[in-house]
C-alpha cells in the first residue's frame, strides 16, 4: 500500500500557523485564542479575546467610584483617596492586559516596556491615595487600620511594592539575580504572586464598600463594585497563557 504523508498544518485565516496547544493555549479557550497577530498594534491587546469585558468592568468601576465621590460632599484629605486608587487599579489592569497576549522576542520586548511604564504609573498612583490617606488620619488624629479595607490595603500594598522590585529587577537588572538566563526563570513566579496581588487588590476594593466614609457619604452599593470586579477577572484570567505560568497540557489525538 502506498504511504500516506501528513499534511503540513493549513495557515489560518489571521495569517498564524498553527501552534501546538501547550505553546499558545490560554487559561479558557482554543490555541492562539489570546495571542498578539503578527503586525497587530500593541493597543489591541487590551480588547483582545475576552479583554474587552475586563475593559467594561474597568470603566464601570471607575464611573462607580468616581460618581459616587462627586455626588456627595467632598473632602479635601479623603475624596482624593478613592479617585486615585481607582486609577491606580485602573492602570494595573491596562498593565497586565497588554502584555498577556504577547508571545514573539519582539513583541515581549515592546509589551515589557509598556508594562514597566503603567507599572510604574499605577506606583505612582496608589502611593499618592496612601500618603492623602495617611495624612488625612495624622491630621485628624484617626485611627490607623480600623477595618479590613484598611489591613487588607496595608498588606496589598506592601506586597505589591515587592512585586514591582522584583519585576524591575528581572527586566532591567537581572545581574542580580544572576544573570539573564536566572532572570527568565523567575518570570513565571512574578507572574503566579502579580495573578494573586490583582486579586487582594479587587478584594481591597470590595472591602471599601464596609469602610464608614462609604456607609456614611459616598454610599456606593457593594453590589455595583462586586459587577466590576467580576468583569475584570472574567476578562482577564480566562487570557493567561499556560506555557508563561509553566504549565503544560497534554492533548490526546
Amino acid at each position: 500500500m502506498a504511504s500516506v504523508a501528513a499534511a503540513e498544518p493549513a495557515p489560518t485565516s489571521d495569517g498564524l500557523d498553527a501552534i501546538p496547544p501547550t505553546e499558545s493555549e490560554p487559561l479558557l479557550g482554543g490555541p492562539g485564542d489570546a495571542i498578539q497577530k503578527p503586525n497587530a498594534p500593541m493597543i489591541n491587546n487590551l480588547w483582545l479575546g475576552t479583554g474587552w469585558i475586563a475593559q467594561i468592568g474597568n470603566l464601570l468601576l471607575l464611573v462607580v467610584i468616581w460618581a459616587g465621590v462627586f455626588t456627595h460632599p467632598t473632602m479635601k484629605l479623603v475624596s482624593p483617596h478613592p479617585l486615585l486608587q481607582s486609577l491606580g487599579v485602573f492602570t494595573l489592569s491596562q498593565a497586565i492586559l497588554l502584555l498577556q497576549p504577547t508571545d514573539q522576542p519582539e513583541t515581549k520586548l515592546l509589551g515589557q516596556r509598556g508594562h514597566a511604564v503603567l507599572q510604574l504609573l499605577s506606583f505612582l498612583l496608589f502611593a499618592a491615595g496612601i500618603s492623602v490617606i495617611e495624612t488625612n488620619k495624622v491630621v485628624s488624629h484617626g485611627v490607623h487600620l480600623h477595618s479590613a479595607h484598611g489591613w487588607l490595603g496595608a498588606v496589598t500594598a506592601a506586597l505589591l511594592l515587592a512585586q514591582y522590585v522584583f519585576g524591575l529587577l528581572m527586566w532591567a537588572f537581572p545581574a542580580v539575580l544572576g544573570g539573564v538566563d536566572a532572570a527568565k526563570a523567575l518570570w513565571k513566579y512574578h507572574r503566579y504572586t502579580g495573578y494573586t496581588l490583582f486579586l487582594l487588590v479587587l478584594a481591597t476594593v470590595a472591602a471599601a464598600a464596609a469602610t464608614p466614609y462609604n456607609k456614611g457619604i459616598l454610599k456606593i452599593k457593594l453590589w455595583s463594585i462586586l459587577l466590576a470586579v467580576a468583569l475584570i477577572l472574567i476578562g482577564t484570567f480566562p487570557r493567561i497563557q499556560l506555557k508563561k505560568l509553566g504549565i503544560q497540557r497534554h492533548h490526546t489525538q
